[in-house]
């Protein structure tokens, strides 16, 4: 008897969490990437002079594209993402990240229409794509040039 309460609670759950009910304000929409940053993580200072964090992580399409007619595959692209961050305890972290560094990234993403009154080549009459900092995981770091010096030093004794 109680088997079949908890089946019927559950079931009433599930459909409830897929509910067509508006979005709220706890609704988040969130990105995940893997890649390698592109360049050091820059600092920059916002308008009230705050301290923030951008860096860029670049990913590859994957899978590569389809084949052509000729049977050859074109070469996988990469995408390039732009992440602020202005978290300050992030941020001291951030600044010690290099080059290179293979990252796991979970950033906010917002999207912001273009205004209507904007000039057509200003930044605001283009739609954006916002990404915050969230969390960051080093999955490996690059290898630096006095590390490869060294392995060559000790392989050639």
């Amino acid at each position: 008897m109680l088997g079949a309460l908890r089946t019927a609670t559950a079931s009433r759950a599930l459909v409830r969490t897929f509910s067509t009910t508006r979005p709220r304000a706890a609704d988040v929409s969130k990105l995940v990437l893997v890649g390698h940053l592109g360049r050091d993580p820059e600092v920059r200072l916002t308008k009230s002079e705050k301290e923030f964090i951008v860096y860029t992580v670049a990913t590859q399409n994957f899978p590569p594209p389809a084949p052509g007619p000729d049977g050859e595959r074109p070469a996988s692209t990469s995408t390039w993402h732009r992440i602020m961050s202005f978290n300050e305890n992030s941020n001291r972290f951030l600044k010690t990240l290099r080059k290179g560094s293979k990252v796991y990234v979970e950033a906010n993403f917002e999207l912001r229409e273009p205004e209507p009154n904007a000039e057509p080549d200003s930044p605001q009459a283009q739609r954006q794509i916002f990404l915050r900092h969230e969390t960051l995981r080093v999955l490996s770091q690059p290898r630096n040039k006095e590390h490869e010096d060294s392995e060559v030093a000790s392989e050639s004794v």
